[in-house]
């Protein structure tokens, strides 16, 4: 009889934990490939369910020694999703645990916007880890083993939120519950927040300096309550880190401001900036939506020509972590109907740049991008 049956989210090692049976040990276990269906795997469970009394002693030989093959992190990651689907005994909820052990705390952070906010509250009473490094485009991210055992051996796990991290949202939910886990735009106020037509919010918040500022706090309150005793000292950092946005936020205005209005028309590889053009004042357009995941199509491809030609815009921009294909035929579609376009620049969207460099910080990827933008269109 099966004591528990896990199975492992699309996306994560190609071997897949079908079932683990506790009550006749390594022998009742079996595994079986990455593409074989639910439908069929439920099949699969119902026959042992139903038969496994007379099975033979040979196939459950056979079935301990598929499982000695199994990868050691799938086993972890399995334990991880599946965290809190049994009745486990009471425990203290995450919202309440206190922090009991060695400084500096260890905390896992998905992309490095989240990284540097929650390294500027923190301070060196935290050791922060982020997932997702320069280049890497978190709407498509998945999980590695070495993401699981990181995330296994944090004290504390935050995440952009908004469901920028796609197919993970449901690992942090399920975290949540063993550890302090939470997304730096959980206290955003809801009539801030920019949705697409089918009513999903926008999650690339970062992007208007004010707002993003308002998840230092969100920062600041969840490290104090986990910490009390540094309580002081993260709502003191958080201080001078808003003031320093504050700055920063004046500053981007300022900068764009020196755009003509009528060349302020901000075309990128993915509709990333509505953010920025909201507080900003741009007209943003992306050839993509606000994910990745969505696909370009041929008629998105040649309106955007179209008002490419008719605005008589002069550049467009890449982005370091999206592919430069469709910007690409832009520029040859305009090129194709006599306008001369050209690629702006590149400029840092869902990921900074390479730690240790000014655009690996988010003060030095906001000002990069600024720059590169007032250049190519003013």
């Amino acid at each position: 009889m099966f004591a528990t049956i896990v199975l492992c989210s699309e996306g994560f090692p190609k071997t897949v934990v079908l079932g683990l049976f506790t009550r006749l040990g390594p022998a009742a276990c079996r595994l079986d490939q990455p593409d074989l269906s639910i439908d069929t795997q439920q099949n699969f469970l119902t026959r042992q369910n139903l038969g496994f009394a007379q099975q033979k002693t040979a196939e459950r030989m056979i079935f301990a020694r598929k499982l000695f093959v199994t990868i050691l992190a799938c086993v972890t990651l399995s334990v991880l999703m599946v965290g809190g689907c049994a009745n486990p005994t009471p425990v203290t909820p995450a919202t309440e645990m206190k922090f009991a052990g060695k400084f500096p705390i260890r905390i896992v952070c998905t992309t490095g916007m989240v990284a540097d906010l929650v390294s500027q509250v923190g301070g060196k009473q935290v050791e922060v880890t982020a997932l997702m490094g320069a280049g890497v485009d978190p709407h498509l991210y998945k999980a590695s083993p070495g993401d699981a055992r990181l995330l296994q051996s944090a004290d504390m796990i935050v995440y952009s939120g908004l469901h920028l991290e796609g197919k993970m949202t449901d690992l942090f939910e399920r975290l949540a519950q063993q550890k302090p886990t939470f997304a730096v735009t959980a206290g955003m106020e809801h009539q801030r927040l920019l949705s697409n037509e089918a009513g999903v919010h926008d999650p690339h918040v970062w992007f208007d300096v004010e707002l993003w500022s308002t998840g230092a706090s969100v920062v600041r309150d969840r490290l104090a309550e986990f910490d009390p005793e540094h309580a002081d000292l993260y709502r003191e950092r958080c201080s001078n880190y808003q003031q320093e946005l504050a700055k920063l936020h004046a500053e981007t205005k300022e900068a764009l401001a020196t755009i003509p209005p009528e060349q302020r028309v901000m075309v990128t590889a993915h509709d990333a900036f509505r953010y920025f053009g909201r507080a900003y004042e741009v007209d943003v357009r992306g050839i993509q939506g606000i994910s990745t995941e969505s696909e370009a199509g041929v008629k998105q491809v040649n309106d955007l020509v179209n008002f490419l030609i008719e605005q008589r815009v002069k550049a467009v921009f890449v982005e370091t972590s999206v592919s430069d294909q469709n910007v690409k035929s832009l520029v040859e579609g305009c090129g194709a109907q006599g306008h001369l376009l050209k690629i702006g620049g590149e400029l840092y969207s869902d990921a900074m740049g390479t730690a240790g460099t000014p655009e690996g910080t988010y003060a030095g990827m906001i000002r990069h991008n600024v720059s590169t933008i007032v250049s190519a269109l003013k």
